[in-house]
């Protein structure tokens, strides 16, 4: 798996599945104990690293909630549990009994068909259970999941095992997202804690040669391109349909906007200049007081960023980070430039001639999060996992360093609320072709 710690960079490509080399399960190739064991082995694998990720942090780090739209690390331990618990054991093994009764009012997160849920911007307030009660949670129910894999008939293994893969991607994701919420928790702290001493920003492959080639651009000619995921390997449902869409003529940053453009666009008054900002994303600059990317500090005329391994001086070479929509959008613009679309990010990434598109920052597109020509969500509570978040967001791609290994791929739609910035979230231009 990814490790958040000096090799913490996931330079993946589009990722296989979990369960094969070869882009999918096979399901139906599989004998059932075969079937079990790569069940078992997929699942322990990913529940492990989400131990990992949690092991440098106290049992005070676990309980901090920094705002509403992070949440404590032993909270993303305990939903991820929960949601085996819920949707797995409790709907396909027979006389399992919960855990604890009360776990489920805790660590449901927004399934309103489950069942009531505790406030999600009081998730710091639960002191109790505890992060060692937690650790036990999640083991009582390892131990169920393997046993009903090793129990389970062969029709019903195949059954559960694309609830299974949604469960592992699911947890992946609040892998990712216990990085990114106890960084901003840390970030808060004036003294500023380290995560880990020996994490290292990932190094970008931005090169001078090509520049001075004049080759800082992918250029996409007009045409129709197939978007969205087209086989059965693992993907969510807002993904699909693959469709048709025009694209083009465009050309995209073959690079990241790093640091030092950055910088030289705070210096030009990038920030309170308000010809540069959508109407609320000047408001958002002034009543948050933003003059810099999230986590950024200038202490002695120097400016330096919050990271995993402790604040650190701003490195102007690498790729910016922890800016919102806003900010992207308001750097375009006084580039001269605009964002791409999704569409024009996904056809681009296809050529395989984008740097970092994958495992340094989420790219911030300006695609609106809305569901694809001929969406349905799938049915049931899982219905719930995307669908009803199509409004308001604006979609990413890509992937960050503090995503896992394995979960990233070409067609992943991430999305956030435009003043967003706790994610690493950076961006790359894109430009009219002529």
């Amino acid at each position: 798996m990814t490790k958040p710690a000096s090799a913490a960079a996931t330079t993946a490509a589009p990722c296989p599945s979990l369960f094969s080399d070869s882009g999918g399960l096979a399901r139906d190739l599989l004998t059932q104990d075969l079937l079990a064991q790569k069940l078992a082995e997929a699942y322990l694998t990913v529940r492990n690293e989400t131990e990992r990720r949690a092991a440098p942090l106290t049992p005070e780090d676990q309980v901090i909630q920094s705002m509403p739209d992070a949440s404590p690390a032993k909270w993303h331990r305990a939903h991820t549990t929960w949601f085996f618990e819920q949707f797995l054991l409790g709907e396909h093994c027979a006389g399992y009994e919960p855990f604890h009764p009360d776990y489920a009012f805790l660590f449901n997160s927004y399934y309103v068909s489950a069942g009531p849920r505790h406030a999600r911007h009081q998730r710091g307030h639960l002191t109790r259970p505890g992060a060692e009660e937690i650790t036990a949670y999640r083991r009582h129910v390892d131990a169920a999941v393997v046993k009903l894999f090793h129990e389970a008939g062969e029709d019903a293994l195949k059954a559960i095992a694309p609830l299974v893969e949604v469960g592992l991607n699911h947890e992946q994701q609040h892998q990712e997202l216990m990085l990114t919420d106890i960084l901003h928790a840390f970030a808060q702290n004036p003294i500023p804690p380290a995560y880990d001493p020996a994490w290292t920003f990932p190094a970008a492959t931005r090169t001078g040669d090509e520049i001075r080639a004049g080759e800082e651009w992918v250029t996409l000619n007009e045409g129709i391109h197939t978007v969205g995921h087209v086989d059965d390997s693992f993907h969510f449902d807002n993904e699909k349909p693959a469709h048709r869409a025009l694209v083009g003529p465009v050309k995209l940053a073959r690079n990241l906007v790093t640091n030092a453009d950055w910088l030289a666009f705070m210096r030009d008054g990038g920030y309170t200049t308000p010809t540069l900002w959508l109407m609320d994303g000047f408001a958002t600059v002034e009543k948050e007081g933003w003059q810099a990317p999230g986590h950024w500090r200038e202490i002695d005329g120097q400016w330096r960023i919050m990271t995993l391994a402790g604040l650190k001086p701003v490195d102007p070479s690498a790729p910016v980070c922890h800016v919102s929509y806003y900010e992207a959008d308001a750097f375009a613009r006084w580039s001269g430039r605009h964002l791409p679309t999704e569409m024009e990010w996904e056809v681009a990434a296809r050529t395989g001639q984008l740097n970092d598109a994958y495992g340094i920052v989420w790219q911030w597109t300006r695609s609106a999060y809305s569901p694809y020509p001929g969406y349905r969500a799938i049915e049931g509570a899982l219905g719930e996992y995307n669908g009803k978040f199509m409004v308001n967001q604006l979609v990413l791609r890509g992937s960050s360093l503090a995503t896992p290994e394995g979960h990233s791929r070409i067609t992943y739609r991430n999305f956030f609320f435009p003043h967003h910035r706790w994610q690493f979230t950076g961006l790359r231009l894109a430009d009219y072709a002529t």
